[in-house]
């Protein structure tokens, strides 16, 4: 099992601030299953608006944070970096489900697992939880593809 910082994601995937959704990888098994991890702050760029008297992480940030991660899988299993023609993308989102809010302090524990490989298209289930406790589920898709 394999774990990484920051300075590894950075290298993995081509996502910055204030769009980058992983803090730490804590396992890694190429092909199987990751786990990482993101810390949410009060300084986060959608609180203000989302809501301004109750700070609530958007259920479409989570599934994408799960997406980071996968991505971050995906990249480790098929023992590549991402570079400026690579590219990886949303292809579907099935079966998601939002059981808690995730708020200011919480930190975000993604378990993602491979479903199906073929072709560089990957299904994953995924599940976060905050503090052992399930905050989002679903099933994703995702699609790495080579620019021209």
């Amino acid at each position: 099992m394999s774990r990484l910082d920051i300075h590894d994601i950075l290298m993995r995937l081509p996502h910055r601030s204030p769009f980058l959704l992983v803090d730490r990888v804590i396992e890694l098994e190429k092909g199987v299953r990751i786990k990482a991890i993101k810390n949410v702050t009060y300084n986060e760029p959608f609180f203000p608006g989302h809501f301004p008297n109750r700070p609530v992480m958007p259920g479409v940030l989570m599934l994408e944070a799960m997406a980071q991660a996968a991505a971050v899988l995906s990249f480790e299993t098929a023992g590549q970096l991402p570079d400026e023609k690579t590219l990886y993308y949303f292809a579907g989102i099935d079966n998601a489900r939002f059981k808690r809010p995730v708020e200011p302090g919480d930190q975000l524990v993604m378990d993602v697992s491979v479903l199906r490989n073929k072709g560089g298209i990957y299904k994953f289930a995924g599940r976060a939880t905050v503090d052992g406790e399930l905050a989002v589920e679903a099933e994703l898709m995702c699609a790495m593809r080579r620019l021209p």
